[in-house]
């Protein structure tokens, strides 16, 4: 069965949903600023791991976040694994420009 996944922006989350059910099958929280989005928190329910609901997540996050032009902070672990066997996404990781002085 497909996975849905929505931005909630008033809750602050993904959310995932399997096609046709009510039941949420997964969140992926995160933090956004005009220039950023920070994901912090994913969760799936033990009945729903294993079924691609995490990789929905992040798949359809990561695609909302290149096509809105934001850099991305993986705060989560999920999102951190997932983006470094994903090298595809890598490019949308935020780069720390700090100016080191003498």
């Amino acid at each position: 069965m497909a996975v849905e996944v929505k931005d909630v922006p008033e809750a602050k989350r993904y959310e995932a949903r399997q096609e046709g059910e009510s039941e949420l099958a997964g969140i992926a929280e995160y933090i956004r600023t005009a220039e950023l989005i920070a994901f912090v928190h994913t969760e799936v329910p033990p009945k729903y791991e294993g079924k691609g609901v995490g990789a929905a997540l992040a798949r359809a996050s990561l695609d909302e976040a290149r096509a809105a032009n934001l850099r991305v902070l993986a705060i989560c672990p999920f999102y951190t694994g997932w983006i470094a066997r994903h090298p595809e996404y890598q490019d949308l990781l935020y780069q720390s420009r700090s100016k080191v002085t003498d």
